[in-house]
């Protein structure tokens, strides 16, 4: 069973930065590996989106809305993605959850999900 847990997000003025990040852990005896780690983001009464997302020994993909003042990197042998938020913005206010795309040993691919880490940027 492979578990991911984020942490980082919180309360932040219009304009200012936060840092999320998510790691992944296991207990299967063959290991886990990861092919895609990303954040979504959902706000209330919207449907989850695509906020960016880093495949492994590709490039990283971003959400337009967030090109420019996101960047998401990994640490793939700690297995850890992270998100560097910049110039928050009131709309950037959600939910936000830590995804992979991976399979424990010679397993299939599944996606696993965080429990979720809530941004609030105030105006």
């Amino acid at each position: 069973q492979v578990q991911l847990v984020e942490s980082g997000g919180g309360l932040v003025q219009a304009g200012g930065s936060l840092r999320l990040s998510c790691a992944a852990s296991g207990t299967s005896e063959s290991g886990f590996s990861i092919l895609i780690m990303g954040w979504y983001r959902q706000a209330p009464g919207s449907q989850r989106e695509l906020v960016a997302a880093s495949a492994t020994g590709g490039a990283a993909n971003y959400a337009d809305s967030v090109k420019g003042r996101f960047t998401i990197s990994r640490d793939i042998a700690k297995n850890t993605v992270s998100l560097q938020m910049n110039s928050l913005k009131p709309e950037d206010t959600a939910v936000y959850y830590c995804n992979a795309l991976l399979r424990s040993g010679s397993g299939p691919y599944t996606t696993y999900w965080g429990k979720g880490t809530l941004v609030t940027v105030s105006s």
